[in-house]
């Protein structure tokens, strides 16, 4: 077996310079002498135990990022940011999927602290939150993204979902749509709130009344968007356009517009939120509020790392949705607007 000796011995230096080498350690090693050691681990296929590493660093190199549902292609993508990043700074990310079950949510949380990872991750359900005592208690990094989490001391990363959802409503006023209906997440999760509440204070300023508005509360889906649509689209005097909560129940929406035999934009403008990579490829392709998924995976990973080193993390931190105009609202259809994952 290929020893640290053996490299230091091959490279014509000592063991504790491969070890800073190795380990990025504080003290700086000469580039030449970097390649050395870098060329005598590449001859001798040295590998590191990574277990005795961890052992004497406290540190084992990898973070946990939980998620509501990784068949949402919202977490997904912004999963596949979050790893980039981490694998920027060294990190293996570890993903547990929630499949919004507050049990198994909890499960994945102490399986995750149990493995010791240096710091999590989380993008909570809408469940009871069972775990937050055992996070509060293992004082493990965390960063939050999406949900507010109280009673843990934890960095918030949060979207304008109020704001963004008072432009999106302003935007489907702005092509002279009056009644405007909304398509709803669940009634208790924050996201949801704030975006009904940003399309209510939307349709007030512009003298309509949010009240008298048809809206329809169900889980964040394709099935959601279709159901919900067919019902305020059968109703006596229906609406002229729709905010819908998210991207996923919009595609179900637009299934239902047609099925109804109802054109976008011309019977039914229709406006979502989120911005993920399938908003541009739908026919027309779908006006959206996208979420900066690249900003939230970069400052979730950068943040975490202050606070896996002992430095800040904890603030709050609240990201501003952008307006994708697209051809659902009655703008010019365009791809403009896909991330590069797309």
């Amino acid at each position: 077996m290929v020893t640290r000796r053996d490299v230091a011995r091959l490279a014509g230096t000592s063991e504790a310079v491969v070890s800073y080498v190795l380990n990025n350690g504080p003290r700086n090693v000469a580039p030449h002498t970097k390649e050395k050691v870098l060329r005598a681990i590449d001859e001798l296929g040295y590998r590191p135990n990574v277990v005795a590493r961890s052992l004497r660093t406290n540190r084992t190199h990898t973070i946990g990022l939980v998620v509501p549902d990784n068949a949402n292609p919202f977490f997904a993508e912004l999963a596949r940011e979050i790893e980039e990043v981490a694998f920027e700074h060294g990190l293996t990310l570890l993903l547990g999927n929630a499949m919004d079950d507050d049990g198994r949510e909890a499960a994945y949380v102490r399986t995750l602290i149990d493995r010791q990872v240096d710091g999590l991750i989380l993008i909570p359900t809408h469940g009871p939150r069972t775990w937050q005592s055992l996070l509060a208690a293992s004082g493990v990094p965390c960063i939050v993204l999406d949900r507010e989490l109280d009673g843990v001391e934890a960095g918030h990363l949060l979207i304008d979902n109020e704001g963004g959802a008072y432009e999106a409503t302003r935007h489907l006023l702005e092509h002279g749509r009056r009644r405007i209906g909304c398509i709803a997440g669940p009634e208790d999760i924050h996201p949801s709130v704030d975006r009904v509440a940003g399309w209510a204070r939307a349709l007030r300023e512009a003298g309509v009344d949010p009240d008298q508005m048809p809206i329809a509360y169900g889980p964040f889906g394709r099935r959601h968007g279709y159901l919900g649509a067919l019902d305020l689209l059968f109703r006596e005097n229906r609406p002229t356009a729709l905010f819908v909560a998210g991207d996923l129940m919009a595609f179900g929406v637009m299934r239902a517009v047609a099925e109804l035999g109802l054109t976008i934009p011309g019977d039914v403008a229709v406006c979502s939120f989120d911005g993920i990579v399938g908003t541009a490829y739908t026919i027309p392709s779908l006006t959206t509020m996208r979420q900066p998924l690249e900003v939230l995976g970069r400052r979730a990973v950068e943040r975490l790392v202050h606070q896996i080193k002992g430095e800040t993390g904890h603030e709050r931190e609240v990201l501003a949705a952008r307006l994708i105009r697209r051809g659902s609202c009655g703008c010019p259809d365009t791809i403009e607007g896909v991330s590069h994952a797309g």
